[in-house]
């Protein structure tokens, strides 16, 4: 197990970190989910040894970064037998493939024999499905290839602990997308490492990657937990946002016999009784959770601003009042004209609550 306690770090007068505690599972995956800048990477680097927690208090001491119970304040990042793979892969121009990626190895086993380090380097390449790319000049290499031998560089000394640091970020969105079906195969095979960190701004990519994600802003982890839930139930206006909910309207709960209503100023909608106590609360429709009424009762009447075709889906942007919201429907689905009218039904598990 990975423990991360009360870890704080300045550079200069900027809190870069803020007390952040996290745990990572063994055979999990967690993914540091947040915008550019808010903490991601240092706090990876201090995992890995090249950064320290910094002492806010004196009588607290410094945060620990502990393995196993094992508190690793001063154990060198080579000792640490953690891997951690650079944003923009940190590749040696003037070595091949195999230098490349028996780098790792000879740092971390300085007198492990030739032989040994050539079937660990055959093995890593493998693994990233570049089998027969040892003597290939880094410089030729496409930008998913270097993406894999960086990565079988990582993973030739077989670390306990996998750090990737926006190992998609540099690359095209089709190169993107083919690249992280094979790291979700990659990373859930048993002998890769014990447990994944895996930092990203792309909430896309952490969905899909992550049994665990911890959301971070402004240096804090400010909601953790499975992706499932962190979609659901976004514990802050800032996590709705960044996920890309921002049909946030504030709202007023009434009771009207059996039935709760929120009354926004887009419409009146009915839900099951709220797990909520605040009679004013912020109101999130999530995209997906509108359909067209068709039977003439409806909570949402607003004019269609716009309607751009993505593919499987139709996402359309409504005025309602003062507020611009956006849908998704269906591709097949037929759609009002730009300017008509539409009105909608909003599905109850489609609300959440934001404190």
């Amino acid at each position: 197990m990975l423990e991360l306690i009360s870890i704080t770090k300045f550079f200069n007068v900027t809190r870069a970190l803020d007390n952040v505690s996290l745990t990572v599972n063994a055979g999990e995956i967690v993914s540091l989910l947040g915008p550019s800048g808010c903490g991601k990477s240092t706090l990876l680097a201090i995992v890995a040894g090249l950064e320290t927690p910094d002492v806010e208090d004196p009588r607290q001491g410094a945060g620990e970064v502990r393995w196993a119970g094992e508190n690793l304040a001063g154990v060198p990042a080579h000792r640490r037998r953690f891997g951690l793979m650079f944003q923009d892969y940190a590749l040696f121009p003037h070595r091949d493939v195999f230098d490349n990626v028996a780098f790792g190895l000879r740092m971390h086993a300085p007198r492990l024999p030739g032989g040994e380090i050539a079937r660990q380097v055959r093995e890593a390449l493998a693994l990233v499905n570049l089998a027969g790319f040892e003597g290939r000049d880094v410089n030729t290499l496409s930008g998913g290839e270097a993406q894999r031998v960086a990565l079988a560089r990582t993973l030739a000394p077989r670390p306990r602990l996998l750090m990737l640091d926006e190992p998609l970020g540099a690359l095209d969105r089709a190169l993107r997308e083919q690249l992280l079906d094979d790291l979700r195969v990659l990373l859930r095979a048993q002998h890769v490492a014990q447990m994944v960190l895996y930092v990203t701004h792309d909430q896309q990519e952490a969905f899909a990657l992550a049994d665990r994600v911890a959301v971070m802003n402004a240096g804090r982890i400010v909601q953790a937990g499975t992706p499932e839930a962190v979609y659901a139930h976004p514990a802050s206006r800032f996590v709705a946002e960044f996920l890309g909910l921002k049909n946030i309207v504030r709202g007023q709960l009434q009771r009207r016999g059996a039935a709760t209503v929120v009354v926004t100023e887009i419409g009146e909608i009915t839900i099951e009784k709220p797990d909520f106590s605040a009679e004013s609360v912020e109101v999130l429709l999530r995209p997906d959770g509108a359909v067209l009424a068709q039977d003439g009762v409806f909570q949402i009447e607003g004019r269609m601003l716009d309607k751009s075709f993505r593919g499987s889906r139709t996402v359309a942007r409504v005025q309602a009042g003062a507020v611009t919201l956006t849908f998704d429907f269906p591709a097949s689905q037929p759609l009002p004209a730009v300017g008509e009218t539409l009105r909608l039904r909003v599905n109850p598990e489609a609300v959440h609550f934001i404190a």
